[in-house]
């Protein structure tokens, strides 16, 4: 009887793994250049509450663009509207947290100008 006891308890802590593993995984982290010169940076972790954390900047090192950005999660948008790059640095950044559904997620990141410019960023969480 105490074998069975200890078999069953095995048996729940190793069920148990998968959901801690996945509530502790640390941030996922992309980087990369743009068509013209400038830096992207995508990033995204688990929440609690069944979110996903997304941040997606794009550094120009020139103030005043236009940018539109589309985020889409396992292709389904997010996320899309227009950023303009701000002093000091240039740059602007979305942050997003949308549903978090069981299993990995496909995020992808792009941002154009009027100019043809292109970042485009991807990673799975």
């Amino acid at each position: 009887m105490q074998k069975l006891t200890m078999i069953v308890a095995l048996v729940a802590v190793v069920a148990a793994l998968p959901a801690v593993a996945q509530a502790k995984r640390p941030e996922v982290l992309r980087t990369g250049s743009c068509s013209n010169g400038a830096d992207w940076k995508l990033k995204a972790k688990n929440e609690d509450g069944g979110r996903l954390e997304v941040e997606f900047e794009v550094d120009q090192n020139v103030n005043g663009r236009r940018w539109t950005v589309t985020i889409t999660r396992d292709g389904v948008r997010v996320f899309r509207g227009v950023r303009t790059t701000r002093p000091p640095s240039g740059s602007f950044s979305v942050n997003r947290r949308p549903a978090n559904p069981a299993g990995s997620d496909r995020i992808v990141a792009v941002a154009r100008t009027a100019g043809g410019a292109t970042c485009r960023g991807a990673l799975t969480v």
